[in-house]
């Protein structure tokens, strides 16, 4: 008996690192972007786009005490540039997550971000920014993220 469940348990850790080892080695399940769009001479629209991998999901910006991290967005302070409200996020839908016992608001296939801004001069610039973001599947969650984005101001 001892012999049969020291067998399972180690088969259960084999697979249980073999599949953390592949998603360490191989998978970011969120592959984030950026683009800039202009919405007057003085105001424009920084577009943030997340594609998601099926199966994972990454969460919205609004706080939860259910324990994912939400979405989260970095702004430097610029001559160039101020920002105008908050970052807006569409298409976040409810959903019951299993790991956090919890509805939270989730995004799943993609997710899209539109952060206003004012200009203080000329176009021509470049603004690099921040996103923090977790993302999960059925089975695990990936340790918080941050990635740095940089757009053109034309």
């Amino acid at each position: 008996m001892k012999k049969i469940s020291a067998l399972c348990f180690s088969l259960a850790a084999f697979f249980s690192l073999n599949a953390q080892i592949q998603v360490k080695n191989n998978q970011n399940p969120v592959t984030w972007s950026s683009t800039y769009k202009s919405v007057s001479a003085s105001e424009g629209e920084i577009i943030i786009s997340a594609n998601i991998e099926k199966g994972w999901h990454t969460y919205s910006q609004r706080e939860t005490d259910a324990g994912p991290i939400p979405t989260s967005f970095s702004f430097p302070a610029s001559n160039n540039y101020e920002l105008i409200g908050k970052t807006e996020e569409t298409d976040a839908h409810e959903e019951f997550v299993k790991a956090f016992e919890a509805t939270i608001f989730v995004f799943t296939d993609k997710a899209e971000f539109k952060q206003k801004i004012k200009l203080k001069g000329k176009a021509g610039f470049n603004i690099s920014f921040q996103v923090g973001y977790m993302t999960c599947n059925d089975m695990m969650c990936l340790p918080p993220n941050t990635v740095e984005l940089s757009i053109k101001v034309q």
